[in-house]
Protein backbone atom coordinates (compact mmCIF):
# COMPACT_ATOMS: atom_id res chain seq x y z
CA UNK A 1 0.00 0.00 0.00
CA UNK A 2 1.25 3.37 -0.98
CA UNK A 3 2.06 5.46 2.12
CA UNK A 4 1.28 9.40 2.03
CA UNK A 5 4.69 11.58 2.52
CA UNK A 6 3.18 14.39 4.37
CA UNK A 7 5.66 15.65 7.34
CA UNK A 8 2.84 17.25 9.13
CA UNK A 9 0.68 13.92 9.51
CA UNK A 10 1.72 10.21 10.85
CA UNK A 11 0.69 7.22 13.21
CA UNK A 12 2.80 5.71 15.82
CA UNK A 13 2.71 2.34 16.51
CA UNK A 14 3.59 1.59 20.14
CA UNK A 15 5.45 -1.16 21.34
CA UNK A 16 5.19 -2.12 24.64
CA UNK A 17 5.25 -6.13 25.60
CA UNK A 18 4.95 -6.99 22.08
CA UNK A 19 8.19 -7.62 19.98
CA UNK A 20 7.26 -9.00 17.30
CA UNK A 21 6.81 -8.67 13.38
CA UNK A 22 4.15 -11.39 13.12
CA UNK A 23 0.81 -11.88 14.73
CA UNK A 24 0.76 -8.13 15.55
CA UNK A 25 -2.49 -6.27 15.20
CA UNK A 26 -1.38 -3.14 15.66
CA UNK A 27 1.56 -3.02 13.05
CA UNK A 28 -1.34 -5.10 10.46
CA UNK A 29 -3.86 -1.78 11.17
CA UNK A 30 -1.21 0.28 11.21
CA UNK A 31 -0.40 -0.57 7.36
CA UNK A 32 -3.67 -0.13 6.67
CA UNK A 33 -4.04 3.15 6.38
CA UNK A 34 -3.42 5.81 4.06
CA UNK A 35 -0.51 7.72 6.07
CA UNK A 36 2.21 6.48 6.85
CA UNK A 37 3.52 5.13 10.70
CA UNK A 38 6.33 5.38 13.18
CA UNK A 39 7.06 2.48 15.34
CA UNK A 40 8.48 3.95 19.05
CA UNK A 41 9.11 2.16 22.31
CA UNK A 42 9.75 4.85 25.37
CA UNK A 43 12.04 3.82 28.20
CA UNK A 44 10.25 5.80 30.62
CA UNK A 45 11.80 6.56 33.71
CA UNK A 46 9.03 5.78 36.08
CA UNK A 47 9.01 2.54 34.78
CA UNK A 48 12.55 2.30 34.75
CA UNK A 49 12.84 2.77 38.48
CA UNK A 50 9.81 0.59 39.56
CA UNK A 51 10.75 -2.04 42.22
CA UNK A 52 10.01 -4.52 39.98
CA UNK A 53 12.28 -3.44 36.64
CA UNK A 54 15.98 -4.87 36.37
CA UNK A 55 18.69 -4.72 34.29
CA UNK A 56 18.09 -7.87 32.58
CA UNK A 57 14.54 -7.15 31.88
CA UNK A 58 16.00 -3.38 30.20
CA UNK A 59 18.49 -5.55 28.10
CA UNK A 60 15.77 -8.55 26.47
CA UNK A 61 13.98 -5.60 25.84
CA UNK A 62 16.95 -3.83 23.82
CA UNK A 63 17.70 -7.36 21.96
CA UNK A 64 14.74 -7.74 20.99
CA UNK A 65 13.88 -4.27 19.30
CA UNK A 66 17.71 -5.19 17.66
CA UNK A 67 16.06 -7.97 16.24
CA UNK A 68 12.57 -6.58 14.65
CA UNK A 69 14.62 -3.53 13.83
CA UNK A 70 16.92 -6.11 11.05
CA UNK A 71 13.76 -7.45 9.82
CA UNK A 72 12.08 -3.93 8.85
CA UNK A 73 15.59 -2.31 8.20
CA UNK A 74 14.28 -3.88 4.19
CA UNK A 75 11.71 -1.63 4.47
CA UNK A 76 13.77 1.59 5.98
CA UNK A 77 12.01 0.71 9.14
CA UNK A 78 12.97 0.70 12.69
CA UNK A 79 11.55 0.97 16.36
CA UNK A 80 12.52 4.19 17.20
CA UNK A 81 14.06 4.09 21.15
CA UNK A 82 13.31 7.10 23.59
CA UNK A 83 14.36 7.53 27.23
CA UNK A 84 11.95 9.59 28.75
CA UNK A 85 8.45 10.76 30.05
CA UNK A 86 6.33 8.88 27.86
CA UNK A 87 3.23 12.09 27.87
CA UNK A 88 6.54 14.58 26.71
CA UNK A 89 7.77 12.23 23.80
CA UNK A 90 4.49 11.93 22.23
CA UNK A 91 4.39 15.52 22.79
CA UNK A 92 7.36 15.64 20.90
CA UNK A 93 6.22 13.57 18.40
CA UNK A 94 3.36 15.47 17.91
CA UNK A 95 5.00 19.07 17.89
CA UNK A 96 7.15 17.22 15.04
CA UNK A 97 4.27 15.66 12.67
CA UNK A 98 0.69 16.13 13.88
CA UNK A 99 0.04 12.42 15.44
CA UNK A 100 -3.37 11.09 13.56
CA UNK A 101 -3.31 7.77 15.61
CA UNK A 102 -1.70 5.67 17.89
CA UNK A 103 -1.72 2.00 17.99
CA UNK A 104 -0.79 -0.36 20.61
CA UNK A 105 -1.77 -3.78 22.27
CA UNK A 106 -3.08 -3.37 26.00
CA UNK A 107 -0.97 -3.69 28.47
CA UNK A 108 -1.94 -5.79 32.05
CA UNK A 109 0.85 -4.30 34.45
CA UNK A 110 1.26 -2.26 37.66
CA UNK A 111 -1.04 0.28 38.68
CA UNK A 112 1.43 2.84 38.57
CA UNK A 113 2.18 1.84 34.53
CA UNK A 114 -1.67 2.21 33.92
CA UNK A 115 -1.28 5.67 35.47
CA UNK A 116 1.09 6.29 32.69
CA UNK A 117 -1.26 4.80 30.12
CA UNK A 118 -4.22 7.32 31.63
CA UNK A 119 -2.01 10.28 31.40
CA UNK A 120 -1.05 9.16 27.95
CA UNK A 121 -5.24 8.83 27.19
CA UNK A 122 -5.71 11.99 28.47
CA UNK A 123 -2.90 13.59 25.95
CA UNK A 124 -4.46 12.47 23.18
CA UNK A 125 -8.03 12.90 24.11
CA UNK A 126 -7.01 16.80 24.34
CA UNK A 127 -4.78 16.76 20.93
CA UNK A 128 -7.97 14.82 19.26
CA UNK A 129 -5.24 11.86 18.95
CA UNK A 130 -6.94 8.37 18.39
CA UNK A 131 -5.51 5.86 20.37
CA UNK A 132 -6.74 2.11 19.31
CA UNK A 133 -5.87 -0.40 21.45
CA UNK A 134 -5.98 -4.37 20.72
CA UNK A 135 -6.53 -7.33 23.01
CA UNK A 136 -3.20 -8.99 24.66
CA UNK A 137 -3.61 -12.91 24.14
CA UNK A 138 -7.20 -13.05 24.86
CA UNK A 139 -7.17 -10.82 27.96
CA UNK A 140 -9.88 -9.34 28.12
CA UNK A 141 -9.63 -5.13 29.89
CA UNK A 142 -13.09 -3.99 31.68
CA UNK A 143 -14.31 -8.30 32.53
CA UNK A 144 -16.52 -8.32 35.95
CA UNK A 145 -16.97 -12.17 35.75
CA UNK A 146 -14.73 -15.06 34.57
CA UNK A 147 -18.30 -16.59 32.91
CA UNK A 148 -17.69 -16.88 29.62
CA UNK A 149 -14.11 -16.26 29.68
CA UNK A 150 -12.63 -19.77 29.07
CA UNK A 151 -15.13 -19.90 25.62
CA UNK A 152 -13.63 -16.72 24.49
CA UNK A 153 -9.94 -17.57 25.10
CA UNK A 154 -10.18 -20.64 23.09
CA UNK A 155 -11.86 -18.74 20.36
CA UNK A 156 -9.28 -16.28 20.37
CA UNK A 157 -5.97 -19.20 20.35
CA UNK A 158 -7.88 -21.02 17.35
CA UNK A 159 -8.43 -17.72 15.58
CA UNK A 160 -5.98 -17.47 11.96
CA UNK A 161 -2.60 -15.82 13.25
CA UNK A 162 -2.03 -12.32 11.75
CA UNK A 163 0.25 -12.11 8.97
CA UNK A 164 1.80 -9.12 8.42
CA UNK A 165 3.28 -7.25 5.03
CA UNK A 166 5.22 -4.06 5.52
CA UNK A 167 5.41 -1.14 3.02
CA UNK A 168 8.37 1.09 2.18
CA UNK A 169 8.56 3.81 5.01
CA UNK A 170 8.45 7.59 4.25
CA UNK A 171 9.43 8.74 6.73
CA UNK A 172 12.90 9.91 8.32
CA UNK A 173 13.13 11.22 11.86
CA UNK A 174 15.95 12.79 12.05
CA UNK A 175 16.23 14.20 15.53
CA UNK A 176 15.49 12.30 18.32
CA UNK A 177 16.28 14.80 21.43
CA UNK A 178 15.65 12.20 23.81
CA UNK A 179 18.06 9.42 23.25
CA UNK A 180 19.49 6.93 25.80
CA UNK A 181 21.69 7.69 28.09
CA UNK A 182 24.95 6.28 26.69
CA UNK A 183 25.34 4.91 30.34
CA UNK A 184 22.38 2.87 30.47
CA UNK A 185 23.05 2.14 26.67
CA UNK A 186 26.41 0.57 27.30
CA UNK A 187 24.88 -1.63 29.95
CA UNK A 188 21.94 -3.08 27.64
CA UNK A 189 24.37 -3.43 24.89
CA UNK A 190 25.68 -6.28 27.33
CA UNK A 191 23.76 -9.70 26.76
CA UNK A 192 25.32 -12.94 29.52
CA UNK A 193 25.81 -15.58 27.99
CA UNK A 194 23.74 -17.83 30.84
CA UNK A 195 20.88 -15.82 29.41
CA UNK A 196 18.45 -17.17 26.98
CA UNK A 197 18.56 -15.09 23.46
CA UNK A 198 16.60 -12.36 23.31
CA UNK A 199 14.15 -11.95 19.87
CA UNK A 200 11.32 -13.11 17.59
CA UNK A 201 13.75 -15.47 15.80
CA UNK A 202 15.19 -17.13 19.42
CA UNK A 203 11.57 -17.08 19.85
CA UNK A 204 10.28 -19.58 17.19
CA UNK A 205 13.96 -21.38 17.46
CA UNK A 206 12.85 -22.61 20.88
CA UNK A 207 9.33 -23.34 19.89
CA UNK A 208 10.62 -25.44 17.14
CA UNK A 209 12.87 -27.67 19.14
CA UNK A 210 10.14 -27.71 21.46
CA UNK A 211 7.95 -29.76 19.71
CA UNK A 212 10.25 -31.62 17.56
CA UNK A 213 12.10 -33.23 20.11
CA UNK A 214 12.18 -31.64 23.67
CA UNK A 215 9.16 -31.27 24.75
CA UNK A 216 8.83 -35.44 24.36
CA UNK A 217 9.51 -35.78 28.55
CA UNK A 218 7.79 -32.18 28.92
CA UNK A 219 5.51 -33.66 31.94
CA UNK A 220 8.28 -36.61 33.08
CA UNK A 221 10.77 -33.74 33.93
CA UNK A 222 8.66 -30.43 34.60
CA UNK A 223 9.37 -30.89 38.45
CA UNK A 224 13.11 -31.65 38.09
CA UNK A 225 15.17 -28.25 38.07
CA UNK A 226 17.51 -29.81 36.11
CA UNK A 227 16.41 -32.00 33.34
CA UNK A 228 13.07 -29.03 33.12
CA UNK A 229 15.98 -26.60 31.52
CA UNK A 230 15.55 -29.12 28.71
CA UNK A 231 12.39 -30.39 28.17
CA UNK A 232 10.58 -27.24 29.34
CA UNK A 233 9.49 -25.23 26.32
CA UNK A 234 11.48 -22.57 28.15
CA UNK A 235 9.25 -20.15 25.79
CA UNK A 236 8.10 -17.97 29.25
CA UNK A 237 10.30 -14.97 28.21
CA UNK A 238 9.29 -14.93 24.81
CA UNK A 239 5.57 -15.03 25.80
CA UNK A 240 6.11 -12.15 28.69
CA UNK A 241 7.79 -10.12 25.86
CA UNK A 242 5.71 -10.60 23.40
CA UNK A 243 8.71 -11.75 21.16
CA UNK A 244 5.94 -14.76 20.63
CA UNK A 245 1.48 -14.77 21.02
CA UNK A 246 0.22 -16.87 23.02
CA UNK A 247 -1.63 -18.03 19.83
CA UNK A 248 1.55 -18.46 17.94
CA UNK A 249 2.36 -20.97 20.56
CA UNK A 250 -0.74 -22.74 21.09
CA UNK A 251 -1.24 -23.52 17.41
CA UNK A 252 2.07 -24.14 16.51
CA UNK A 253 1.92 -26.92 19.32
CA UNK A 254 -1.39 -28.28 19.06
CA UNK A 255 -1.38 -28.55 15.31
CA UNK A 256 2.86 -30.19 15.30
CA UNK A 257 3.20 -33.09 13.58
CA UNK A 258 4.47 -34.75 16.78
CA UNK A 259 1.32 -33.36 18.42
CA UNK A 260 -0.32 -37.39 18.75
CA UNK A 261 3.42 -39.13 19.66
CA UNK A 262 3.87 -36.62 22.70
CA UNK A 263 0.03 -35.62 23.49
CA UNK A 264 0.05 -35.99 26.98
CA UNK A 265 3.51 -33.84 27.06
CA UNK A 266 2.04 -31.52 24.24
CA UNK A 267 -1.54 -30.94 26.07
CA UNK A 268 0.01 -29.97 29.47
CA UNK A 269 2.16 -27.62 27.77
CA UNK A 270 -1.37 -26.11 26.36
CA UNK A 271 -2.97 -26.43 29.36
CA UNK A 272 -0.61 -24.43 31.02
CA UNK A 273 -0.75 -21.96 28.44
CA UNK A 274 -4.26 -21.45 29.55
CA UNK A 275 -3.22 -20.96 32.94
CA UNK A 276 -1.07 -18.41 32.49
CA UNK A 277 -3.68 -15.97 30.74
CA UNK A 278 -5.65 -17.15 33.71
CA UNK A 279 -3.68 -15.15 35.85
CA UNK A 280 -2.98 -12.40 33.82
CA UNK A 281 -6.83 -12.23 33.03
CA UNK A 282 -7.32 -12.22 37.25
CA UNK A 283 -4.34 -9.56 37.31
CA UNK A 284 -6.12 -7.50 34.48
CA UNK A 285 -9.04 -7.49 36.94
CA UNK A 286 -7.68 -6.32 40.27
CA UNK A 287 -4.24 -5.00 39.63
CA UNK A 288 -4.25 -4.08 43.63
CA UNK A 289 -2.42 -7.61 43.76
CA UNK A 290 0.77 -6.21 43.73
CA UNK A 291 0.82 -4.60 47.03
CA UNK A 292 -2.30 -6.17 48.71
CA UNK A 293 -3.03 -9.59 49.66
CA UNK A 294 -6.02 -11.31 47.50
CA UNK A 295 -8.11 -11.70 50.27
CA UNK A 296 -7.53 -9.07 52.01
CA UNK A 297 -8.25 -10.57 55.17
CA UNK A 298 -4.42 -11.59 55.08
CA UNK A 299 -3.75 -8.61 55.78
CA UNK A 300 -4.20 -8.90 59.44
CA UNK A 301 -1.22 -11.57 59.46
CA UNK A 302 1.81 -10.81 61.35
CA UNK A 303 5.38 -12.16 60.37
CA UNK A 304 8.83 -11.99 62.12
CA UNK A 305 10.46 -10.75 58.82
CA UNK A 306 13.90 -11.42 60.46
CA UNK A 307 16.55 -9.85 58.35
CA UNK A 308 19.02 -12.45 58.46
CA UNK A 309 16.79 -14.99 56.78
CA UNK A 310 15.90 -12.72 54.39
CA UNK A 311 19.42 -11.44 53.07
CA UNK A 312 20.37 -15.45 53.78
CA UNK A 313 17.30 -15.97 50.83
CA UNK A 314 18.43 -13.67 48.61
CA UNK A 315 21.75 -14.00 48.61
CA UNK A 316 21.43 -17.66 48.35
CA UNK A 317 23.24 -18.92 51.77
CA UNK A 318 20.53 -20.02 53.48
CA UNK A 319 22.37 -23.05 54.33
CA UNK A 320 19.55 -25.29 52.46
CA UNK A 321 21.47 -26.59 49.62
CA UNK A 322 18.39 -26.79 47.44
CA UNK A 323 17.03 -23.28 48.33
CA UNK A 324 20.73 -21.62 47.48
CA UNK A 325 21.25 -23.69 44.61
CA UNK A 326 17.47 -22.29 43.16
CA UNK A 327 18.44 -18.55 43.95
CA UNK A 328 21.97 -18.65 42.30
CA UNK A 329 20.71 -20.33 39.48
CA UNK A 330 18.30 -17.72 38.96
CA UNK A 331 20.63 -15.13 39.83
CA UNK A 332 23.12 -16.31 36.89
CA UNK A 333 20.42 -17.36 34.49
CA UNK A 334 17.18 -15.73 35.48
CA UNK A 335 14.82 -19.47 34.60
CA UNK A 336 13.71 -21.97 36.65
CA UNK A 337 11.34 -24.32 36.55
CA UNK A 338 7.92 -23.71 38.37
CA UNK A 339 7.72 -25.72 41.34
CA UNK A 340 11.35 -24.41 42.23
CA UNK A 341 10.11 -21.25 42.34
CA UNK A 342 7.08 -22.18 44.10
CA UNK A 343 9.55 -23.79 46.94
CA UNK A 344 11.90 -20.45 47.13
CA UNK A 345 8.95 -18.52 48.01
CA UNK A 346 7.30 -21.71 50.65
CA UNK A 347 10.91 -21.06 52.13
CA UNK A 348 10.74 -17.28 52.23
CA UNK A 349 7.00 -17.05 53.54
CA UNK A 350 6.40 -20.50 55.65
CA UNK A 351 9.88 -21.49 56.94
CA UNK A 352 11.41 -18.01 57.60
CA UNK A 353 8.03 -16.50 58.21
CA UNK A 354 8.27 -13.38 56.44
CA UNK A 355 5.54 -11.25 54.29
CA UNK A 356 5.28 -11.72 50.95
CA UNK A 357 5.66 -8.43 50.08
CA UNK A 358 9.44 -8.52 51.42
CA UNK A 359 10.42 -11.04 48.84
CA UNK A 360 7.87 -10.29 45.69
CA UNK A 361 10.10 -7.67 43.90
CA UNK A 362 13.24 -9.09 44.51
CA UNK A 363 12.39 -12.35 42.29
CA UNK A 364 10.61 -10.09 39.99
CA UNK A 365 14.15 -8.37 39.33
CA UNK A 366 15.53 -12.22 38.79
CA UNK A 367 12.85 -13.87 36.68
CA UNK A 368 13.90 -13.20 32.79
CA UNK A 369 10.35 -13.89 31.71
CA UNK A 370 8.56 -11.42 34.77
CA UNK A 371 5.38 -11.37 34.25
CA UNK A 372 3.48 -8.94 35.71
CA UNK A 373 -0.07 -10.68 35.87
CA UNK A 374 1.50 -14.36 36.70
CA UNK A 375 4.21 -13.16 39.61
CA UNK A 376 1.48 -11.29 41.90
CA UNK A 377 -0.72 -13.72 41.58
CA UNK A 378 1.08 -16.57 41.48
CA UNK A 379 3.46 -15.72 44.67
CA UNK A 380 0.41 -15.07 47.11
CA UNK A 381 -0.88 -18.52 46.06
CA UNK A 382 2.22 -20.09 47.23
CA UNK A 383 2.21 -17.61 50.10
CA UNK A 384 -1.11 -19.11 50.90
CA UNK A 385 -2.84 -15.62 51.22
CA UNK A 386 -5.27 -16.40 48.85
CA UNK A 387 -8.00 -18.24 51.56
CA UNK A 388 -9.22 -20.17 48.41
CA UNK A 389 -6.42 -22.23 47.05
CA UNK A 390 -4.58 -24.99 48.84
CA UNK A 391 -1.86 -24.20 51.65
CA UNK A 392 1.61 -25.74 49.83
CA UNK A 393 3.72 -25.51 52.64
CA UNK A 394 6.96 -27.33 50.50
CA UNK A 395 9.25 -29.48 52.35
CA UNK A 396 12.51 -28.50 51.12
CA UNK A 397 14.35 -31.70 51.83
CA UNK A 398 12.04 -33.71 50.14
CA UNK A 399 11.79 -31.36 46.82
CA UNK A 400 15.79 -31.95 47.19
CA UNK A 401 16.13 -35.59 47.23
CA UNK A 402 12.86 -36.78 45.07
CA UNK A 403 13.56 -33.72 42.17
CA UNK A 404 17.35 -33.81 42.47
CA UNK A 405 18.51 -37.21 44.00
CA UNK A 406 22.11 -36.80 42.49
CA UNK A 407 22.75 -33.25 43.70
CA UNK A 408 23.27 -32.85 40.28
CA UNK A 409 21.69 -29.48 40.19
CA UNK A 410 22.83 -28.44 43.44
CA UNK A 411 26.75 -29.21 43.03
CA UNK A 412 26.02 -27.11 39.39
CA UNK A 413 25.16 -24.06 41.20
CA UNK A 414 26.81 -24.05 44.79
CA UNK A 415 30.30 -24.32 45.00
CA UNK A 416 31.09 -25.27 48.11
CA UNK A 417 29.32 -28.51 48.03
CA UNK A 418 30.63 -29.75 45.03
CA UNK A 419 32.49 -32.37 46.29
CA UNK A 420 30.00 -33.77 48.81
CA UNK A 421 29.33 -37.21 48.46
CA UNK A 422 25.28 -37.44 46.83
CA UNK A 423 24.28 -38.93 50.63
CA UNK A 424 25.01 -35.62 51.93
CA UNK A 425 24.32 -33.06 49.50
CA UNK A 426 20.53 -32.47 50.78
CA UNK A 427 21.82 -32.15 53.94
CA UNK A 428 25.18 -31.53 54.71
CA UNK A 429 25.11 -30.49 58.42
CA UNK A 430 24.61 -34.55 59.12
CA UNK A 431 28.13 -35.16 57.97
CA UNK A 432 30.12 -35.99 61.24
CA UNK A 433 33.93 -34.99 61.60
CA UNK A 434 34.74 -38.55 60.49
CA UNK A 435 32.73 -38.71 57.41
CA UNK A 436 34.39 -34.96 56.22
CA UNK A 437 37.92 -36.47 57.00
CA UNK A 438 37.26 -39.73 54.93
CA UNK A 439 35.89 -37.51 52.12
CA UNK A 440 38.38 -34.83 52.64
CA UNK A 441 36.10 -32.24 52.82
CA UNK A 442 37.46 -29.25 53.92
CA UNK A 443 35.30 -26.83 52.33
CA UNK A 444 32.59 -24.72 54.95
CA UNK A 445 29.41 -24.63 54.32
CA UNK A 446 26.39 -22.58 55.87
CA UNK A 447 24.09 -24.32 58.44
CA UNK A 448 20.14 -23.84 58.53
CA UNK A 449 19.43 -21.18 61.13
CA UNK A 450 15.97 -22.94 61.45
CA UNK A 451 14.88 -26.13 62.55
CA UNK A 452 13.17 -27.13 58.77
CA UNK A 453 10.59 -29.18 60.27
CA UNK A 454 9.13 -27.49 63.38
CA UNK A 455 9.31 -23.93 61.10
CA UNK A 456 6.73 -25.86 59.03
CA UNK A 457 4.33 -26.95 61.27
CA UNK A 458 3.99 -23.71 63.16
CA UNK A 459 3.35 -22.18 59.66
CA UNK A 460 0.59 -24.65 58.81
CA UNK A 461 -0.69 -24.22 62.07
CA UNK A 462 -0.73 -19.96 61.18
CA UNK A 463 -2.07 -20.16 58.11
CA UNK A 464 -4.44 -22.58 58.39
CA UNK A 465 -6.14 -21.36 61.25
CA UNK A 466 -6.48 -18.08 60.19
CA UNK A 467 -8.80 -19.07 57.31
CA UNK A 468 -11.52 -19.22 59.76
CA UNK A 469 -11.25 -15.33 60.21
CA UNK A 470 -14.67 -13.65 59.04
CA UNK A 471 -13.09 -11.37 56.90
CA UNK A 472 -11.02 -14.42 55.26
CA UNK A 473 -14.39 -16.04 54.49
CA UNK A 474 -16.33 -12.69 53.13
CA UNK A 475 -13.68 -12.47 51.24
CA UNK A 476 -13.47 -16.27 50.07
CA UNK A 477 -17.32 -15.29 48.33
CA UNK A 478 -16.05 -11.91 46.81
CA UNK A 479 -13.24 -14.09 45.25
CA UNK A 480 -15.03 -17.18 44.44
CA UNK A 481 -17.59 -15.01 42.31
CA UNK A 482 -15.21 -13.02 40.57
CA UNK A 483 -12.64 -15.13 39.28
CA UNK A 484 -14.05 -18.86 39.25
CA UNK A 485 -15.91 -20.03 36.01
CA UNK A 486 -19.54 -21.27 36.90
CA UNK A 487 -19.82 -19.73 40.22
CA UNK A 488 -23.06 -20.33 40.30
CA UNK A 489 -23.00 -23.75 41.05
CA UNK A 490 -20.51 -23.67 44.03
Amino acid sequence: MHKESNKNKLNIVWFKRDFRTQDHLPLFHAEKEDIDYLCIYIYDPKKIAHQSCSLRHLQFIYHSINDINNTLNKFSRKINIFHHDSVKVFSYLNKLYSISKIFSYQETDVNSFWEIDKKVSLFCSKKNIKWVEYQRDGIIRGLKTREKWDKMWYSHVSAPIVFNKFSNSTIKLKDNPFQLDIRLKNKLTNWPLLYQPAGEKFAHTYLRSFVNKRGKHYTKHISKPNESRVSCSRLSPYLSWGNLSVKQAYITIKKSKNYNLFKRSFNASLMRLKWRCHFIQKFEMECEYENKCVNRGYEKLQFSNNIKLINSWKNGTTGIPIVDACIRCLQKTGWLNFRMRAMLVSIFCHHFDCNWKNGVYYLAKLFLDYEPGIHYTQFQMQAGVTGINSIRIYNPIKQSKDHDPDGIFIKKWVDELVNIPSEFVHEPWLMTDLDRSFYQINAKFNVPSIDIINASKLARKKIWSHRSDDIVKKENLRLIKKHTRNFKSI
